[in-house]
């Protein structure tokens, strides 16, 4: 599958400004893997404290976009668009912050499925800039319901 561009992505996640962090998908290979890019801007809000004078993405941050692009991934995969399900976080192992991230650079996300099942799904991912790794994670998350009203 071809590029997606920010609508597609929107209809993907529930996420929502400030804590959408995936901005476009440069290629997704249904059940396999998929590649999106986070463009990092001085005028994302966390910069205004992490840090004052030296601007750094906060590591949680960039594995919350790679779990983002996981989450397109697994929805596109498993045919979930409109369906209103979610995909939660169950698990983070192995995370490896290896360089920081400054505003004015474009993020890679890279991730691919390590196991796919129905309703629980293992990635390998990775954070490049220029194509060096910045940081690097396995991750486990659980599909589920939407909550009811």
């Amino acid at each position: 599958m071809g590029p997606l561009d920010i609508k597609r992505v929107m209809a993907a996640l529930p996420h929502r400004y400030p804590m959408l962090l995936v901005d476009r998908v440069e290629e997704l290979v249904i059940d396999q893997r998929i590649t999106a890019i986070k463009a990092v801007s001085m005028n994302e809000e966390f910069f205004q404290g992490h840090f004052p004078g030296r601007p750094i993405m906060p590591g949680v941050l960039q594995v919350e976009a790679l779990a983002q692009a996981a989450g397109v991934l697994a929805v596109e995969s498993l045919g979930l668009a409109g369906s209103g399900k979610l995909v939660y976080f169950m698990s983070i192992d192995g995370v490896k912050f290896r360089k920081p991230v400054e505003p004015g650079v474009l993020l890679k996300l890279e991730v691919e499925f390590v196991q796919k099942r129905s309703r629980v799904c293992k990635f390998a991912g990775k954070a490049t800039l220029n194509g060096e790794v910045a940081t690097e994670c396995e991750f486990t998350a659980m599909i589920a319901d939407p909550p009811s009203e």
